[in-house]
């Protein structure tokens, strides 16, 4: 009785000391881990809440490029974005665009990485082929696509036996763009979807074989499901991507916004008003409007992202 009447007095002060000893320990791991973590946090502040904080103030200044004579106007600079037709009209543009690649570089993406990931010969050179033009910078991708879409020299036309004027036209010309974009950057979801095809388990496969299920169904019923999240991940980085398109299509127009204006995306548009009209506070305001935009857009799919797990469950 003694014994477990000193144990039951000496439990709390041990429970203390413990308790005591881990916050210690918190404290020292912070600590060490602050100097690590504080580069990193200082080029963020830097780069990233400086410059979005300033961008802020600017939007609610009349401010041009040389930044003399700023007057604080208030909402103006987003009264006038709001009721301006060619912002729409470039936020059309980038929309559509974006409607146009995310299904496509998904589906073309996922074909790619089923084939890498079932070729029996030369694995490694299909992989190089898929992901290789992604490595290309964006001004070597626009030049090169512009001299295939030439109808004059390029390849395009000549092979399949067509004259389209892809770059002239507005109605074909966003389309050249989706296609280069479509060559340029499907590399990287393939990358992504060929690690998630290495990562299911090869028993699902064997143990649908033997019961009878063909190929079809083995897709259907386990690849598919399997790559559920890769393909959520997949299409909301290919929609915050493409809703800022901008250098491919300013490349491939010789710096231009396209024939009658077609490709103009919204991120054009934003420079076009700070850097050719100089007007650097209504620049700002339609950059936060874009960023509201974005935004939203990845609060929606993490919103959509959550419900799904919770529902499964």
């Amino acid at each position: 009785m003694t014994t477990t009447s000193a144990e039951s007095v000496l439990t709390p002060a041990r429970a203390r000391t413990a308790a005591a000893g881990a916050t210690v320990r918190r404290k020292q791991g912070f600590q060490h881990g602050g100097w690590f973590v504080a580069p990193f946090l200082a080029l963020f502040a830097l780069f990233v809440i400086w410059p979005l904080l300033r961008g802020l103030y600017l939007s609610f200044t009349d401010a041009n490029i040389s930044g003399d004579g700023a007057r604080f106007i208030g909402l103006d600079n987003y009264r006038e974005a709001l009721g301006d037709p060619l912002m729409w009209d470039s936020l059309g543009h980038s929309a559509y665009f974006t409607l146009l690649v995310v299904p496509c570089i998904t589906v073309l993406a996922f074909l790619l990485a089923m084939l890498a990931h079932h070729i029996e010969h030369g694995k490694w050179l299909w992989r190089l082929c898929f992901f290789a033009p992604f490595l290309l910078p964006s001004t070597v991708t626009g030049n090169l696509w512009q001299w295939l879409f030439n109808p004059g020299t390029g390849m395009v036309n000549h092979v399949f036996g067509i004259e389209t004027p892809w770059l002239t036209d507005k109605s074909y010309a966003m389309l050249a763009v989706v296609i280069t974009t479509l060559w340029w950057t499907v590399g990287f979801s393939f990358l992504l979807y060929l690690a998630a095809l290495q990562g299911i388990p090869a028993h699902l496969y064997e143990a649908a074989k033997l019961d009878g299920a063909n190929a079809w169904h083995r897709m259907v019923h386990i690849t598919l499901p399997m790559l559920r999240n890769i393909t959520g991940l997949v299409i909301a980085l290919q929609v915050l991507a493409s809703l800022q398109v901008f250098d491919q299509a300013v490349v491939m127009m010789d710096f231009g916004p396209g024939p009658e204006d077609s490709t103009r995306t919204f991120v054009q548009y934003t420079l076009e008003q700070g850097f050719t009209s100089y007007r650097v506070g209504y620049a700002s305001a339609i950059s936060i409007i874009f960023f509201v935009i974005i935004a939203a857009v990845a609060l929606a799919r993490m919103w959509l992202l959550r419900n799904r797990e919770e529902g499964g469950r």
